[in-house]
């Protein structure tokens, strides 16, 4: 169902894709409930390659890359990354979190019949090792946070990224707004710091900002969330059902 809320020129974007779109989903900041007014949207999809170019011998577009901002003439800046079915299905079978997310974003711009199809397969493919994604990516943005002068954007996607990845080894379902996210784990700094990135921007800094104290709480949410992993019930691996679903899916999109 498309967000009536969304700009039009998303839609422009995902309808003038050179091929079938599965689905066109938006992520990034507005995905995670702090956007700023620069904001840009980072629109993401997947797109169904014909069986005569994944045949041929000559590249394939297996992703498509597209950044425009039209600020200056009152429009918007976006980043379209659309892959294609075959390497997004594969990136699902990979501990790769970020892939989950786009599928499951609620902030759609395209769907299909194929789109909910796979939000279904994807119960399958969840693992325990998806927590090191999160991991991985939150060291990431601890890094960019103690470079240079403090800035509120990586610091809260060091929060969201660790608060996802335990919401994920609890209950095995994905959810990537902060604010949604907190609701759960409760920790009462984190609404100022929304509401700061809200009404600033993209580079919004942060004085008198007690880094050693977010350094703790670092720590501390990596901790749970190793802990959450080494005795989730989540498995080790993806289910054969969802890897035979996903090759009979594949399949299907191809030669259609």
């Amino acid at each position: 169902m498309h967000d009536p809320e969304l700009p039009g020129s998303l839609r422009e974007v995902s309808d003038r894709q050179p091929y079938p779109l599965v689905f066109a989903t938006v992520s990034g900041a507005h995905l995670y409930g702090f956007p700023s007014a620069n904001s840009d949207w980072d629109l993401r999809a997947s797109h169904v390659l014909p069986a005569r170019e994944v045949l041929s011998m000559r590249p394939t577009r297996d992703t498509i890359d597209e950044s425009r901002d039209d600020r200056d003439q009152g429009g918007l800046e976006l980043d379209l990354v659309s892959h294609d079915v075959g390497k997004f299905f594969k990136l699902m079978l990979k501990k790769n979190g970020y892939v989950l997310e786009q599928l499951h974003s609620p902030i759609v711009v395209k769907t299909t019949p194929a789109h909910q199809t796979l939000r279904e397969i994807a119960d399958g493919v969840v693992t325990r090792f998806h927590a090191d994604h999160y991991l991985g990516f939150a060291a990431t943005q601890w890094k960019l946070f103690n470079k240079g002068e403090p800035r509120v954007k990586p610091l809260l996607y060091l929060y969201r990224v660790l608060l996802t990845g335990l919401h994920l080894m609890r209950t095995g379902n994905v959810e990537a707004n902060l604010a949604r996210l907190n609701e759960e784990e409760q920790l009462p700094w984190l609404d100022e710091l929304i509401a700061l990135k809200i009404a600033g921007d993209e580079r919004q800094t942060l004085a008198n900002v007690d880094i050693d104290f977010h350094q703790r709480q670092y720590h501390r949410l990596r901790e749970m969330l190793e802990r959450e992993r080494d005795r989730t019930s989540l498995p080790e691996h993806p289910t054969k059902e969802a890897v035979d679903a996903l090759d009979a899916l594949l399949v299907e999109l191809r030669l259609g």
